[in-house]
C-alpha cells in the first residue's frame, strides 16, 4: 500500500485530519500570500509568522471547525433549506464571533504579546472583522450546509477560508490605530468621540 493510499483511508476513517492536513497548508499560504501584498519576497517573508498560521490554523481552527459542523449536524440533520438556515444563523451568532476572538487573542499570544494586548487586539479588531464575516460567510455556510456532503465539510470550508484568512492576517497584521474607520461600527466610533 503506497503512502497515498495510506493516508486516503486514514482521512477517510478520521475525516478530522483531514481538515488538519488542508488547514496546516491553506492558512500558512493565505499568510504568504497577504506577506506579498506587503511587498515581502521570499528573501523578506516572515517564515515565523507562517508557522503560526500553520499551526493555529491545524491545531485550533480545523478541531473547533470539525466540532462545531459534527454538533450542528446532529443538532439539524439534513440538506434541507430549513437546516441550513437555521445552521447558519446558529453559526453566524455563536461560532463565528468565538472564533473571531479566538483568532485575535491566540495569535497575539503566539506571537508573545502580552495578555494585555491580546485583550486590546481584540477589543479594536474584533467588530470590524465581524460586520465584514457577517457579510460573506452566511452565503457560504447555506452552501456548505445544503450541498456539500458531511464528510467534505470541512476541506470545503477551509478552501473557501483561503481569501477570509488572507484578509484575517491583513487585519491582524494592521496596528490597532489603523483599522479602517469605515468598518468600524457607529458604537465604537461613539465611543472614540468621547473618549
Amino acid at each position: 500500500m503506497t503512502v497515498y493510499s495510506k493516508c486516503k483511508v486514514l482521512f477517510k476513517k478520521y475525516p478530522l485530519l483531514r481538515g488538519m492536513a488542508s488547514y496546516s497548508i491553506i492558512w500558512p499560504t493565505s499568510s504568504l500570500i497577504q506577506q506579498t501584498f506587503e511587498g515581502k519576497d521570499l528573501e523578506s517573508y516572515d517564515w515565523w509568522r507562517c508557522a503560526r498560521y500553520g499551526l493555529y490554523g491545524s491545531c485550533y481552527v480545523a478541531p473547533t471547525l470539525y466540532t462545531w459542523l459534527t454538533v450542528a449536524s446532529i443538532m439539524w440533520p439534513g440538506n434541507t433549506i430549513r437546516a441550513g438556515i437555521i445552521k447558519t444563523f446558529v453559526e453566524t451568532i455563536t461560532y463565528t464571533p468565538c472564533a473571531m476572538c479566538s483568532f485575535y487573542f491566540g495569535m497575539s499570544l503566539l506571537e508573545m504579546k502580552p495578555l494585555n494586548e491580546a485583550i486590546a487586539e481584540v477589543q479594536s479588531k474584533f467588530w470590524p472583522t465581524y460586520k465584514v464575516g457577517a457579510s460573506v460567510w452566511p452565503a457560504i455556510a447555506m452552501i456548505n450546509f445544503c450541498l456539500i456532503p458531511a464528510r467534505n465539510r470541512v476541506p470545503f470550508i477551509s478552501l473557501c477560508s483561503l481569501v477570509w484568512t488572507c484578509f484575517l492576517a491583513y487585519m491582524k497584521h494592521l496596528e490597532k490605530e489603523k483599522v479602517p474607520e469605515s468598518i468600524m461600527p457607529s458604537s465604537t466610533k461613539l465611543l472614540k468621540l468621547h473618549v
